[in-house]
This record gives structure tokens, sequence and C-alpha cells, in this order.
């Protein structure tokens, strides 16, 4: 079961990865992610990348990155088994200012640095993938 504290600690890391990200400190992500973490952004054309290392990479090829990220409506949850789940959402604003919107899925993992991303997959909003109302 997650703690009080805990789960403070993981809408922190939630947030810190925009800061990080948004101030080019790639040298930091390491307290982001797992040495070995999984980052799928198929859904941006941009593949699925193993491992900090990898990701950085992804993060310095690009001219297109955010300049800013807004972590949002951040829910934490843990199944029967003990995987911890967080999933928010994100607003980022492009270099020509238009926005645009993603949906986070994370897996974390409490490691002996405190809690950390083990797998990401990012999926663009868009309004051809709005669900069908129920």
């Amino acid at each position: 079961m997650l703690t009080t504290e805990d789960q403070l600690a993981l809408h922190q890391l939630i947030s810190l990865y925009g800061h990080i990200i948004d101030e080019r400190q790639f040298s930091r992500s390491h307290e982001l992610f797992t040495h070995d973490v999984r980052y799928d952004v198929t859904d941006f054309n941009a593949g699925v990348h193993v491992g900090i290392d990898a990701i950085v990479g992804l993060w310095k090829a690009t001219d297109r990155h955010p300049l800013a990220h807004h972590a949002t409506n951040i829910i934490v949850t843990q199944d029967a088994d003990g995987t911890t789940r967080v999933v928010s959402k994100g607003i980022g604003v492009l270099p020509d200012g238009k926005a645009g919107t993603t949906v986070y899925k994370d897996i974390v993992v409490k490691t002996s640095q405190g809690w950390r991303i083990k797998d990401r997959v990012a999926l663009r909003r868009s309004p051809e993938k709005i669900p069908v109302p129920s």
C-alpha cells in the first residue's frame, strides 16, 4: 500500500520531469528514470528507447522539442501485484507557440534513491483519438 509520502513523492517525480527537460538538464535524467527505463514515443513517430542514454540522445537530436512541459491530472494507482502506475496529462508548448497535449502512462518503482520511472508511454492526444462517448 502506498503511503501519503509515496503519493507526494510520485507527484514530485512527475513534476520534476518537466523542470529537468525544460531546462535541458539532461545530466539529471537519473533523477527521473531507472537505468533500464523503457520510453515509448511511438505515437509521436519517435519509436521506443531503452536506457537513459538513449532517451537523452533522442532529446538532444530534435529541435522541435517543447519549450515547456506542464504535468496535470496525476493519478497514482497500485495493482494487486504491487505494480505502481502513474497516469498524467501533459501540456507542451512548442517553439512556434502552438500547444499540444499528451497522456503519460508510467510504471514506477521505488529505488534506493527514491521513486523512478521504469516504463513510460507517451500518447499523443488529437481529435481523431477522442473516444466515442459511452
